[in-house]
């Protein structure tokens, strides 16, 4: 029972709560439980809040809160949503780090002899979920230093695969053997900028390429060739545009010459890798890319 002036002592609140005096101790000394007084001898004196109070915290602790989580979330109704929130996000990573670790296991007990060796050291130095930083530094390189930045945002959403909270061991070999390729260190490895050499304005010819793959992406979804008249003419009037030149047949033989230089055996496993990795209602950019670029050169032979 609480004594006259209606405190507790700690034995008391321990008691009544179901916890041990040690417990409670540690709660007071954090702040997260506050005392009423102290007794004529110096012992802790608890109000008759402190039961709820110290109830509210073992629920807290018991969904998983770290103490200063708990004393944020003790702060009112709007301090608790924030944590909470936090929280559900931290259990979000939790659930896909777990996901991407039990697909990478199931993947190294599917695959054997080679492609386990090739694997397993791709699959043990990569983060779970992967990121992406390699990818985009990957791209930043290949984009013209001065294109304008919600062209760039706009480019990587388009090429950067974002890997999925629930992957199949495919995806879990496709983003292994895509963060090999980009962070590949050797000569030769690295992505090369659009037309080497070229003067040319970037966000004409970035602007210009977006509509012609839209125009192409619209085409696949169709079920037709990404290649048709109107996205062939904005493709390649795009680059006379940003060359400051007018769209010929010279002109798309020159052009030719210069895109066939730019599809690099990197690129090409890129998107190979990458292509299964992006949402499939969304054609990947460098399969419409390579498509038009066969489209003009069978156009400048006619």
């Amino acid at each position: 029972m609480a004594d006259a002036d209606g405190t507790w002592s700690i034995g008391e609140l321990a008691g009544r709560a179901g916890v041990t005096v040690k417990t409670v101790r540690y709660y007071s000394d954090r702040g997260l439980l506050p005392e009423a007084g102290r007794s004529g001898g110096g012992h802790r004196r608890y109000g008759p809040g402190a039961l709820a109070r110290l109830r509210e915290i073992r629920s807290l602790r018991g969904l998983g809160l770290g103490v200063p989580e708990v004393a944020r979330a003790l702060e009112g109704d709007g301090p608790l949503v924030d944590v909470v929130a936090g929280e559900l996000r931290g259990v979000a990573r939790e659930r896909a780090a777990l996901a991407w670790r039990e697909a990478s296991l199931r993947l190294l007990s599917e695959c054997e002899g080679a492609e386990r060796a090739e694997l397993l050291p791709l699959l043990g130095a990569a983060e779970l979920p992967p990121a992406t930083d390699a990818v985009v530094r990957f791209w930043r390189r290949s984009l013209p230093v001065r294109l304008p930045g919600p062209l760039v945002a706009r480019v990587l959403d388009e090429v950067v695969p974002e890997p999925p909270a629930d992957p199949s061991p495919g995806e879990v070999r496709g983003f292994a053997r895509l963060g090999a390729l980009v962070s590949d260190p050797r000569p030769g490895r690295a992505p090369r900028p659009p037309l080497p050499g070229e003067r040319y304005r970037a966000a004409v010819l970035y602007e210009g390429l977006a509509e012609a793959y839209g125009l192409a992406g619209a085409e696949v979804r169709a079920g037709r060739p990404p290649g048709g008249r109107e996205a062939l003419e904005c493709f390649a009037e795009a680059y006379a545009r940003a060359l400051g030149e007018r769209d010929s047949a010279a002109f798309r033989h020159r052009l030719t010459g210069l895109l066939e230089r730019e599809e690099t055996a990197v690129m090409a496993r890129y998107w190979k890798l990458a292509a299964p990795l992006l949402p499939a209602d969304r054609p990947a950019l460098g399969l419409l890319h390579h498509h038009l670029t066969r489209a003009l050169a069978e156009s400048g032979a006619c």
